[in-house]
């Protein structure tokens, strides 16, 4: 995973901002616009506002491009995974990404994981899905999760590990959300699909093998 920090300081905050993961979905910039914003040179300019709330405003981000070092950024109750029609997997919570040989390779309370298969920061999504026109529904089938009616989804870590030219292994507890207004509690071990190709999205069914992906 490629890393380009820019650090913008004020006396009360340091924002670290990361151009390879950023999506430009503009949460920042409507949140915020004294601070956040591209038409400003620079573009975040943390004088303007308290630090406490451009914390808040930090905290919309959803890919973690955004990060703030005054303290380390607690992660949220609950361990949560929504998914983006066409787009990314965005997921919030305690997560850590390791390759398959279970080496830590990211902790982050913010991540846009990629669906299309394209993208050249894997496993991070770095907006290859739009120009593929990538394709993808943003409902799931609650079978292959064994919904629970009811379990606190911040019980676990959420690890997610990379199989090499494989899927995501997904573990840990969590709540998934589409834009179907489906959401559902599960802690069931599920593998993701990430080679872009897979007819039961987001959950991988083997294509990978059959395309020859590579990741």
């Amino acid at each position: 995973m490629d890393k380009k920090i820019h650090t913008y300081e004020s006396d009360d905050i340091t924002i670290e901002f990361d151009s390879k993961r950023c999506l430009h979905t503009a949460e920042c910039v409507k949140g915020m616009p004294s601070v956040f914003n591209p038409d400003n040179k620079p573009w975040i300019q943390p004088e303007k506002a308290s630090a406490d709330d451009i914390k808040e405003i930090v905290h919309r981000c959803p890919t973690g491009a955004l990060q703030y070092q005054d303290k380390e950024e607690k992660p949220p109750r609950e361990n949560t995974i929504t998914i983006v029609p066409d787009g990314p997997l965005y997921m919030r919570g305690d997560i850590e990404i390791q390759n398959s040989e279970g080496e830590t390779l990211l902790e982050d309370t913010r991540v846009a994981v990629c669906r299309c298969g394209k993208s050249k920061n894997k496993p991070l999504c770095d907006n290859s899905h739009q120009d593929i026109d990538f394709k993808a529904p943003a409902s799931f089938k609650e079978s292959k999760l064994q919904p629970t009616d009811s379990g606190d989804p911040s019980k676990k870590k959420l690890t997610l590990k990379l199989m090499d030219d494989g899927p995501i292994l997904l573990d840990g507890t969590y709540r998934i959300h589409s834009i179907a207004t489906q959401s559902v509690n599960s802690s069931k071990n599920v593998a993701l699909c990430r080679c872009g190709e897979s007819e039961s999205k987001p959950f991988c069914d083997g294509t990978h093998k059959d395309i020859g992906f590579e990741g």
